[in-house]
């Protein structure tokens, strides 16, 4: 099922060239308003997932670096053993791939992933992972940046654990 590999590199395309446009076009840190719950806004990341390990020194970059490196390949090994007929799940993996090449792509060249995407939304409270940032009497709830590779990873991920709950009902039945 290697011939899903195009989408991986799609992915990695698509991810790379929307960073360098936020790196050309956006200062760090500043907000600017598409509409309401979306802002583009440049950040850097050293660390993993919510800024996870950013302040640890350096060696994080070289950990996921190789990490990512070894989870890309052992996802190409399962790409060329499935069954022609398992797409959801090779569309879902060839997802991830994407997203962990876009990202480490960053992290080989630069030393931190390139974020931008900042999907927010107003409240009195902000539920659990969203960061509050106060403003003209208002509180916005920020889910910590993202990026193409960030989304792909994501939308693999679900679409794997949908295919695997696929996989247990047919053998149930």
């Amino acid at each position: 099922m290697l011939r899903w590999l195009w989408l991986s590199v799609l992915v990695v395309v698509l991810d790379q060239a929307t960073k360098l446009w936020a790196n050309g076009v956006l200062d760090l840190h500043q907000q600017v308003e598409i509409f309401t719950g979306l802002n583009f806004t440049l950040s850097y990341n050293p660390g993993a997932a919510f800024s996870f390990l950013a302040s640890s020194g350096g060696w994080q970059r070289w950990f996921f670096i190789t990490l990512a490196i070894l989870v890309s390949g052992y996802i190409i090994h399962w790409l060329r053993k499935l069954d022609r007929s398992e797409v959801s799940l090779a569309i879902a993996l060839s997802l991830i791939l994407g997203g962990a090449v876009g990202n480490v792509v960053d992290r080989i060249y630069l030393g931190y992933v390139v974020d931008f995407i900042d999907v927010f939304y107003l409240a009195n409270d902000c539920l659990p992972f969203f960061g509050k940032l106060f403003g003209g009497g208002a509180v916005s709830c920020h889910w910590p940046a993202f990026n193409i590779a960030d989304s792909a990873i994501t939308l693999g991920a679900v679409m794997l654990v949908i295919d695997s709950f696929r996989g247990r009902n047919k053998a149930q039945s």
